[in-house]
């Protein structure tokens, strides 16, 4: 565990000193809030605080575990790492910490300038659930990123990475809530793990029961993007180290 406390502080101090990285990674969701979540606000306040704040996470899921192992995978620094001791399970355990760190606080900003400007407000229960929606519900999209890292190449990770978190968060509602999604894309949407995400996430903020059945697909999709991930990091050992 101290490993991959090590690997973690290490991972959080490269990305902080990058801030081309860390101010997109921190600013963007909220500023995407500004332009297109703040004119249409009204009584769904509370709704687009947890939409937007899950956008934030996607975002660290999908950048800092997919373009950034892509990137760094044919690294001579990280072909030495992948040499050490260390099993991919603590290299992978560091990453997530580090990514937490980032996730909580993309997702923090966006909260405040949320609260800030709507009349969003939540109780202590809401609150708590919501981390909980975030936490859990994030798992597959970390998985998912681990997915484009090790089957895209360094060239091609960022525009499958920004296809994808645009293409997701929108059909899955992210940006506009359910309600205001067009006729096509509402009836792709309940396919979406960004929509299975989102029955999770909203029901948090305004104090309805979850559905079991929204858990279970996103289990579903955690699974089967661990079982690409596994398979596609299986492949790249097997590349470089036969």
């Amino acid at each position: 565990m101290r490993l991959a406390f090590a690997h973690a502080r290490l991972q959080t101090v490269e990305l902080l000193r990058f801030p081309g990285f860390s101010i997109a990674t921190l600013g963007f969701p909220s500023l995407l809030f500004i332009l297109f979540g703040l004119p249409n606000a009204g009584h769904e306040a509370n709704v687009l605080l947890a939409s937007y704040a899950a956008f934030a996470v996607l975002g660290v899921g999908f950048f800092q575990f997919g373009v950034s192992v892509a990137l760094e995978r044919g690294t001579a620094w990280q072909l030495f790492v992948r040499t050490l001791p260390a099993t991919a399970g603590t290299r992978i355990a560091g990453r997530v910490l580090a990514a937490t760190v980032f996730a909580a606080a993309s997702a923090a900003i966006v909260a405040l300038v949320v609260l800030g400007t709507t009349s969003a407000a939540l109780g202590a229960t809401q609150w708590l659930r919501l981390v909980v929606a975030l936490l859990l519900g994030s798992i597959p999209f970390v998985l998912l990123g681990l997915v484009i890292a090790f089957w895209t190449s360094a060239k091609s990770a960022l525009p499958v990475a920004n296809v994808l978190y645009i293409l997701l968060a929108y059909a899955g509602g992210l940006w506009t809530g359910p309600r205001d999604l067009p006729h096509a894309i509402r009836a792709v949407s309940p396919y979406t793990p960004t929509r299975q995400w989102g029955d999770v996430l909203w029901p948090s903020v305004t104090a309805e029961p979850w559905r079991a059945s929204h858990w279970l697909v996103l289990a579903g999709y955690a699974c089967a993007f661990a079982l690409a991930a596994a398979w596609g990091y299986r492949r790249d050992e097997g590349r470089r180290y036969r």
